[in-house]
């Protein structure tokens, strides 16, 4: 071929590629216009089954907290601050995810804890209380939801009983509550004996399920309290604080709720330390450990509210302490 005749194949080319309105190889391109960051997580759900339950993992969204020098009783700020970095947390904002789950056992439809609630979306524009947005998201109606189970009486856990208007969120739900914290929360002399800390808490409980009325029944820990759903006493987070067993077939799945808490995964490295808000930190120490043990001998599936989202996998012993495996992503079901 000759010199002329390439270059007007190269030429033909070129102009072929311009009107089809194609990028032209090996010369300047165009810039192209930048597409909108979209600023927000698509549904904030994952599902995954269980034997014959169906599970799904709702998240109420994550808060980053600045963590005050006290965070974790009797360590100093420079230590907890790098085990935050060993998990790759923020050392100074880290973020305290959220996530309630919900079972259908196939006769019931249970959602255990319903996070921050209406007046939590409101303030956080939508970062936190996004419990009843993503649950609409996931397929699933508030009003098709005939059991809530509460794990203990902290607002992130049951603020998200009531709905933006002071209702029900879950109208056709029966609420059920450890006895033991509901002994401690409505307790007058128990409000008389408490530090300041902890009074707007009473206040808080007295609200949500006064609003409630008769919906609310107490269970004993140890106890089936739904099909395939047993209490189980982790006390120290607070007195009536409660994991569950939820077993289906040969396959169980046990939520520890908040055995760790807060930016949990601190505390699954490093299971001796005593986050500040727990009640009872010895007590949260032995709760921890007894629980943790079993899910890793076990090799039972895990689940906890403030692991990062989906917030299920599996607990194994790390040297002294414990590491979270999280679950692989499945896409199906």
């Amino acid at each position: 071929m000759t010199e002329l005749s390439r270059r007007h194949v190269i030429a033909g080319a070129a102009t072929a590629a311009v009107a089809a309105g194609l990028p032209v190889l090996g010369g300047p391109q165009p810039a192209q216009a930048a597409a909108p960051q979209i600023g927000k997580q698509v549904s904030g759900c994952y599902r995954y089954m269980l034997g014959g339950f169906e599970v799904t993992a709702v998240t109420d969204g994550a808060r980053p907290t600045k963590v005050p020098d006290n965070f974790v009783r009797g360590v100093p700020r420079e230590t907890f601050s790098q085990g935050l970095a060993s998990v790759y947390l923020d050392k100074e904002n880290p973020a305290f995810p959220f996530t309630p789950i919900v079972v259908n056992t196939g006769s019931k439809l249970i959602a255990f804890d319903t996070g921050l609630g209406a007046g939590a979306y409101e303030q956080s524009k939508g970062a936190m209380g996004q419990f009843q947005t993503n649950l609409a998201a996931s397929g699933i109606d508030r009003n098709a939801i005939d059991t809530v189970v509460i794990s203990h009486f902290h607002g992130d856990h049951i603020n998200g009983l009531l709905a933006a208007d002071n209702k029900p969120a879950f109208p056709n739900a029966e609420i059920l509550v450890p006895a033991a914290e509901w002994k401690f929360w409505t307790d007058e002399g128990e409000l008389s004996r408490a530090p300041d800390g902890i009074k707007g808490n009473f206040a808080n409980t007295k609200r949500v399920f006064g609003a409630l009325g008769n919906k609310v029944a107490q269970f004993d820990a140890g106890k089936e309290i739904a099909p395939g759903v047993t209490a189980v006493a982790a006390p120290g987070h607070t007195p009536g604080h409660t994991a569950f067993m939820i077993s289906s077939g040969s396959a169980s799945l046990l939520h520890t709720v908040d055995a760790v808490a807060g930016p949990g995964l601190l505390f699954v490295r490093n299971p001796d330390w005593q986050v500040f808000f727990d009640m009872d930190g010895g007590v949260a120490v032995q709760t921890r450990r007894r629980l943790f043990d079993r899910a890793a001998t076990d090799k039972l599936l895990f689940a906890s509210y403030h692991v990062p989202f989906p917030a299920v996998g599996y607990i194994e012993k790390e040297g002294s302490g414990y590491r979270f495996v999280s679950a692989p992503w499945n896409p199906g079901i």
